[in-house]
């Protein structure tokens, strides 16, 4: 893709989270342990799901996609935001900002439709016992996978040629910590009337349809969980219900005001932004897998077996 502008602008200056060198410090110290978390605990779901034939099915199968997608999420953020708490010039380059963009909208649409693909596998499980099998079938589910990078990946082309159109004025400096198209706009010389309505219609629709079919599956969800009579089934449920809403929710909640309120540079914008793209990718592996019994007894085989490789 042709990222080149027609200014002559060729950099960005980030502003970041603060601008004290002591808070920098402190704040390098936090997102690197948040993202050394991210990663690690998606890696390990990775690994997990890959070597242990017991989590071999379509659950899991959505699950090490969702773990890759975060990984790629939060490795199109993080590392230029600790790079630039640490450095005294912090500045992105026009194709490097588009660039990020341009990954930041694939993998946050891919990951929207994934969610929304494992909200619909748990409602064939728990909805339909019966027919799981023969609904989430193997085919089935890498279709529905591809489905969701294809969907992410249409949504970032109809967005960003348009961007790189923009005329950029003498104004360079961003108030965030990354990239985001919305921070673009108020930059802009040329009219980004087009780009914003655009923007609006693809994230209203993509957001709308993947969040209504996932709160649509969770609501059949819960109408079945009230039917069982045991207790702790029922408690149990609910719990992993609301943990997975929880960061369903937090996830839907903060990208739609990021990116449909208007952009003044309020910090209320920087909190949204790290809540969905920094904050989610980290919980996502401990939400969906590691409260999982299933999940820790095959990270006990997995770690066994490494260790008998190692003596």
């Amino acid at each position: 893709m042709d990222f080149r502008n027609h200014s002559t602008m060729t950099e960005f200056i980030l502003l970041g989270l603060s601008a004290e060198p002591h808070i920098q410090a402190l704040l390098f110290v936090l997102f690197l342990g948040i993202y050394l978390l991210t990663v690690t605990g998606n890696l390990m779901m990775l690994l997990v799901i890959r070597t242990d034939s017991h989590l071999h099915n379509p659950m899991y199968f959505f699950l090490s996609h969702l773990s890759f997608i975060d990984l790629c999420f939060s490795s199109v953020i993080v590392p230029k935001m600790l790079e630039n708490l640490l450095s005294k010039k912090k500045t992105i380059s026009v194709g490097g900002c588009l660039s990020q963009i341009f990954f930041l909208f694939v993998t946050a649409g891919t990951e929207a439709c994934l969610l929304s693909v494992m909200a619909y596998d748990r409602y064939a499980a728990i909805c339909h016992p019966l027919l799981y099998a023969q609904v989430m079938r193997k085919e089935w589910c890498v279709q529905l996978v591809w489905v969701s990078w294809s969907l992410g990946i249409l949504d970032t082309l109809i967005n960003i040629p348009l961007a790189t159109q923009m005329d950029f004025c003498e104004t360079q400096t961003i108030p965030h910590y990354s990239c985001e198209l919305p921070s673009l706009f108020p930059l802009s010389c040329s009219d980004v009337s087009t780009n914003l309505i655009v923007m609006f219609c693809s994230i209203i629709s993509h957001g709308l349809a993947t969040s209504l079919s996932i709160f649509y599956s969770y609501g059949c969800i819960v109408s079945t969980i009230l039917s069982i009579r045991s207790r702790s089934g029922r408690s149990k449920a609910f719990s992993t219900c609301s943990s997975h809403l929880f960061t369903v929710s937090l996830f839907y909640g903060s990208g739609f005001l990021r990116y449909l309120m208007p952009t003044s540079g309020s910090p209320l914008e920087l909190i949204f932004s790290l809540q969905y793209n920094v904050i989610t990718p980290m919980l996502n592996p401990l939400i969906y897998s590691l409260k999982n019994k299933e999940v820790k007894a095959a990270l006990k085989r997995t770690v066994g077996m490494y260790l008998q490789c190692f003596r």
